[in-house]
């Protein structure tokens, strides 16, 4: 894309760093949840048990309509850490990593550029850490480099950052994953799952943090509810006597769409059962899910309780963010991938010190996670690099009734833009629009009826409005 190439005769034309200002800008607190979709208490959803999560939503602005850039790991975190739409794929980030004008302006490299101190911690980028190598845990291949003063992966029993990834209970690592058990429920404490030595070196990092001189960009990244769904005991128990609302839309879409099979799940071991034609399991794998998030949800809460120890407390930024959504049946869609909303829409909470005025009450205005990086940057009082394309969320901070935007988002040869109203998926072949699909969410809120045939006027104007984002 044109905005990531913007290299004139090898110099970079960006506004100097500010200088450093010590304590008095506000820290930054930015939590990474993976596979998180808006399955939450304080986004509509009754039966999930998520009271840490709630209490952010009620001290700051839950967005109920916020879409990531790209349905996959890598490439949504890709934006978030640069600001800038970019590659579709989970290699994003280390296929840009010699990239100047992103190496040296996305997100935490142009905090610490401007006096703070960066620490990542968990899974923030797309491999935890932050590494390659075939362990994930190679100095030499980072992810972003130059961009943290500290990032860091403990992985305990799970030994390195590969095997905390898709670990289970204990330190048991996935190394087939046919031999791997899809759920889990161990009766265990926290630490027994792979996000254990994540939240406690987050623990320890705040008492660092705190005595810094530097104002802190702090980047937390867990890895639940991300696949295996496998969780303390306690957390799945959560859901024993609690009924589930019936998926909603179950039937495979009609015509070509960007359904796909559910790889990533039906790889692990499922005794044989499938989801799509077996209720039974099918609520067996929505309340393991559900146990993954609440598991989450303790996690963000001790986070928050360790956070409100120190004197950091009262002037920090928090964002709560996931990566993207995740099908949980929809369109008969166990997993992610795919460009329909259970992919696209994910939590975004925001708390802004001093920003008080309406706290608690949602926004349901579209916003995409471009949009995160200018945030920071308008709240903490920091120019931010000029290449940006998303906008400050400010003025819906101020104001949850503030008008939002169009949201695009992309995989493979096919993209989206979700407007107020409707959204548009358009496929390409050899460089060539092949197929469109046009849904109207006022009359068609789980995007079944494709009425791209019968609107074509309407389908040109958004593609052309999809063209003019993307360019």
């Amino acid at each position: 894309m044109k905005h990531l190439l913007l290299l004139l005769t090898g110099c970079l034309l960006l506004p100097a760093p500010l200088p450093a200002a010590g304590k008095t800008r506000p820290n930054v607190l930015l939590i990474c949840i993976d596979d998180l979709r808006p399955e939450l208490k304080c986004f509509g959803a009754g039966h999930i048990h998520s009271p840490n999560i709630d209490a952010l939503a009620r001290r700051g602005r839950a967005f109920t309509r916020h879409y990531v850039q790209a349905p996959t790991c890598g490439a949504s975190r890709y934006t978030l850490l640069t600001g800038r739409y970019g590659p579709r794929d989970n290699g994003a980030l280390f296929r840009h990593s010699g990239n100047e004008q992103i190496r040296t302006t996305n997100m935490p490299a142009w905090f610490r550029s401007n006096g703070y101190t960066t620490v990542s911690i968990g899974k923030v980028s797309h491999h935890p850490g932050g590494r390659g190598g075939p362990d994930w845990n190679d100095d030499s291949k980072p992810e972003m480099p130059g961009a943290w003063t500290r990032h860091l992966c403990p992985s305990g029993p799970w030994q390195h950052p590969r095997g905390l990834m898709h670990g289970q209970a204990n330190g048991e690592i996935r190394r087939n994953a046919k031999d791997m058990d899809v759920l889990q429920a161990f009766d265990g404490a926290d630490d027994s799952y792979p996000d254990g030595p994540t939240i406690e070196g987050a623990l320890e990092q705040l008492n660092l943090l705190e005595k810094d001189e530097k104002p802190f960009f702090f980047a937390v990244g867990f890895l639940r509810p991300h696949l295996p769904f496998g969780a303390p005991a306690r957390y799945v128990r959560l859901y024993d006597d609690v009924s589930f609302p019936g998926i909603p839309h179950p039937s495979k879409p009609v015509g070509r769409t960007t359904w796909h099979g559910s790889g990533e799940f039906m790889k692990y071991n499922r005794w044989k059962r499938d989801p799509r034609s077996d209720p039974d399991f099918a609520t067996r794998v929505r309340k393991h899910y559900a146990g993954c998030v609440s598991y989450a949800d303790a996690l963000v809460g001790r986070l928050m309780a360790g956070l409100e120890k120190t004197s950091a407390a009262g002037n920090t930024i928090i964002v709560l963010w996931g990566d993207h959504g995740w099908h949980l049946g929809e369109h008969a869609i166990w997993g992610k991938h795919s460009l329909f909303e259970e992919s696209l829409r994910s939590p975004l909470v925001v708390i802004a010190p001093g920003l008080k005025k309406n706290s608690g009450t949602p926004t349901s205005a579209i916003v995409e996670t471009v949009d995160i990086f200018p945030t920071l940057c308008d709240l903490a009082r920091l120019q931010p690099p000029t290449d940006l394309v998303g906008t400050s969320l400010r003025l819906h901070l101020e104001n949850p009734a503030a008008p939002g935007r169009a949201a695009i988002s992309y995989k493979g040869g096919s993209e989206t833009i979700r407007t107020e109203r409707h959204r548009l998926v358009r496929h390409s072949k050899g460089g060539k629009v092949s197929h469109l699909e046009l849904y109207d969410h006022e009359n068609d809120p789980g995007e079944i009826e494709n009425i791209a045939g019968s609107q074509p006027g309407l389908a040109a104007a958004l593609s052309k409005k999809l063209d003019a984002k993307l360019n």
